[in-house]
């Protein structure tokens, strides 16, 4: 995926695309087409001398995951391994009410990442205000399947499975949307291989 689509992905930068690197729900491609169509993975690629992080904007839970969400945070020799993706212009909105910007939940960031020895500049968002709090078992289990979907390293896969969640346990209406997307995604794979 690395090689062909960072150097088309070069050429094809315009006005009407941009990258973006995700690392916490985001990574699930289902979800972050939820909101934001466009989106097409490029590659995996790490953020040098950041580390992930979970908590809430300024102690508030969040109602959509009950728990904390990721955030990154600079942290020299530590290493924070995502997606980049590439979305049209039309569904930047999309992206930034996601995070909730405007209510200064997230603040977009540009970041320079790497993949296959090149660097990429890649649009990220960064919490403001966080107070640490752990993610919910259903949030984490939405990073770790877009970990596995996109192929993360194995090793950072393991330390995102082994981070230690909260205690609820109920439903989450996203994690049915979720649930539907998946299934549709698969349906539509399964079919297409037929």
């Amino acid at each position: 995926m690395a090689a062909y689509t960072l150097n088309k992905a070069a050429d094809s930068m315009n006005q009407a695309s941009f990258l973006y690197f995700a690392y916490g729900s985001n990574l699930l491609k289902e979800r972050l087409q939820l909101e934001n169509p466009s989106a097409k993975a490029l590659c995996v690629a790490q953020l040098k001398d950041y580390k992930l992080a979970f908590g809430n904007h300024r102690g508030l839970p969040s109602k959509r995951w009950h728990g904390g969400v990721a955030t990154i945070e600079h942290s020299p020799g530590e290493d924070v391994w995502g997606v980049v993706w590439e979305m049209n212009t039309d569904d930047l909105e999309s992206l930034d009410r996601q995070e909730n910007v405007r209510f200064g939940t997230y603040s977009p960031v540009e970041v320079s990442v790497w993949a296959s020895g090149q660097e990429i500049p890649s649009r990220t968002y960064i919490m403001n205000s966080c107070v640490y709090a752990s993610p919910s078992q259903q949030y984490l289990k939405v990073i770790v399947m877009g970990a596995e979907q996109n192929g993360l390293p194995e090793d950072y896969q393991k330390k995102l499975r082994s981070i230690q969640t909260n205690t609820y346990e109920g439903t989450l209406v996203v994690m049915d949307e979720l649930d539907k997307a998946v299934k549709k995604s698969r349906k539509k794979v399964n079919h297409q291989s037929d």
